[in-house]
């Protein structure tokens, strides 16, 4: 692309963004369908923006949380609901029970490592700076830092709007 292209009118950033969020809904939803129950060795990862707008979390989660959050769905977890906006899923936090309530437009990423699959999203309108991570210690078995390979996800510097997604799949 050259330096020469016109801004696009049509705002295509927010358009894939919101396609990207609806596969992370439709993954949850077909968990929900069987009985909240993760098949074969699924499991994920979501990151998401605990002060974003609809975000319910409990206030000991948001302090020590107070820009972003990872949870992981594995073994332990309970009552996951899927609406068209988000989802609310009870986890434990140090054998402490709480109910996270995260729309979908919060989540900056979701992975399963299981299948090493991943997908990006780029923080809402509002949000500045790169985001501190720190990944909440749920209960679940493995949980914590370590993650999966994520897929790589570049943009070229060329102030393109192209993003490439490589979602490495296994032979």
């Amino acid at each position: 692309m050259s330096n020469d292209t016109p801004d696009s009118l049509i705002p295509y950033d927010e358009i894939v963004q919101e396609a990207l969020r609806a596969v992370v809904g439709r993954v949850l939803r077909e968990v929900v369908s069987n009985g909240s129950e993760l098949p074969g060795a699924h499991h994920f990862y979501i990151t998401f923006k605990t002060g974003a707008a609809g975000v319910s979390i409990p206030k000991n989660l948001r302090e020590r949380f107070p820009d972003e959050m990872t949870i992981v769905l594995q073994n332990k977890f309970w009552d996951l609901i899927v609406d068209e906006d988000g989802f609310s899923v009870g986890l434990s936090f140090n054998q402490v029970p709480a109910k996270l309530e995260i729309p979908f437009s919060a989540i900056t990423a979701f992975v399963d490592p299981a299948v090493d699959f991943g997908l990006q999203f780029q923080a809402a309108s509002g949000d500045t700076g790169p985001p501190e991570h720190d990944d909440a210690q749920n209960d679940a078995p493995g949980a914590g830092p370590e993650r999966g390979p994520t897929p790589d996800v570049t943009a070229p510097d060329d102030g393109s709007n192209v993003v490439t997604v490589d979602f490495g799949r296994k032979k």
